[in-house]
């Protein structure tokens, strides 16, 4: 595995704060299906990225392919450009904490 695989891989596991039991979890819950950008009655980027994520988590790291690979680079990149942008306000039951968690990372941990 190339060092910028690497660097990749321990970014994602820093930023994704979530096992796979609780995505899978959080998944199915009505706030998580709430938020995030869709096309008509379509799956949101965020909800199917959450799948994605448990799949990652469940697999032993010499056997990610370099579609997992990218995906982790898609959800640091999400994770640091939304938590950038916290709202003043409470955040517990905010759609800001729910399409964070739907990308594996809970900002209440």
């Amino acid at each position: 595995m190339s060092k910028d695989s690497q660097a990749v891989i321990e970014e994602f596991q820093q930023n994704v704060n979530m096992t796979a039991k609780e995505i899978e979890s959080w998944l199915k819950t009505d706030e998580s299906k709430s938020v995030g950008k869709k096309e008509g009655n379509q799956e949101s980027i965020g909800h199917e990225s959450g799948r994605h994520i448990v799949e990652i988590l469940q697999k032993k790291e010499g056997n990610y392919t370099e579609d997992d690979l990218s995906q982790m680079q898609r959800v640091v990149s999400y994770i640091k450009r939304h938590s950038a942008q916290k709202p003043s306000s409470d955040i517990e039951d905010s759609r800001w904490r729910y399409s964070l968690m739907n990308w594996g990372h809970d900002p209440l941990k």
